[in-house]
């Protein structure tokens, strides 16, 4: 088992909103970090195709120290090996590739791949990855969810990634989707920490109101 695994578990439970903050600077990770985990996120994601992304991984590791950080477009084992180093403890992918996920496996990292099929969903569960990513959304739907969660392991958890925005989460959550990550809705290069703190108020509200519905 991953170590972990029960952070993670902990942190889907609390808010299963990951952050992604591609274009993320490290001059910006410490403010942006802040204002994320101020309105209750705590899962952060720097895409590996941000500017110097092991260098923010590593300042929001110390700035954030109760958040769960790594890094997103992770393509290669090589990879994995670096952000490892870098403090990273997630490890976000826009596809499936079994050897980046049994690579994070093996450095006690969380896994969380890119699927879009049962085929690419079920071999990221055999390779051992620990939640799914159902990436782009905008080639799924809700329904897509739906019919996922039907065959899915119980309790695989499923987060739709890809044009989410607060007044469209409803519809994939009644559907099934166990969380989300936001990206260009929550974060884009240059937008202020006030801002992004505002927004992610926003998509937390949103969250708690459809958990309140379930």
């Amino acid at each position: 088992m991953t170590d972990l695994l029960p952070a993670f578990q902990r942190a889907l439970a609390q808010l299963p909103l990951v952050a992604i903050l591609r274009g993320l600077t490290p001059a910006e990770a410490p403010a942006i970090g802040q204002a994320l985990m101020a309105a209750g996120f705590g899962l952060l994601e720097v895409p590996l195709n941000s500017p110097q992304p092991l260098q923010s991984i590593r300042l929001l590791r110390e700035q954030c120290p109760a958040a769960l950080v790594g890094a997103g477009t992770v393509l290669t084992p090589q990879q994995v090996r670096e952000v490892h180093a870098a403090g990273g403890q997630l490890i976000v992918s826009p596809c499936f590739d079994a050897a980046v996920v049994r690579e994070s496996v093996a450095l006690g990292m969380v896994a969380l791949p890119g699927v879009l099929t049962p085929t690419e969903a079920f071999g990221a569960l055999a390779a051992g990855a620990h939640a799914l990513k159902l990436f782009p959304a905008e080639m799924a739907s809700p329904a897509a969810v739906k019919a996922l969660k039907a065959v899915l392991p119980r309790g695989t958890p499923l987060l739709p990634v890809g044009g989410i925005t607060p007044e469209g989460m409803a519809a994939w959550h009644a559907a099934g989707a166990d969380g989300f990550g936001i990206g260009s809705a929550l974060y884009k290069p240059g937008k202020a920490s006030a801002a992004v703190g505002e927004t992610a108020h926003a998509f937390v509200a949103a969250w708690r109101a459809c958990a309140a519905q379930a």
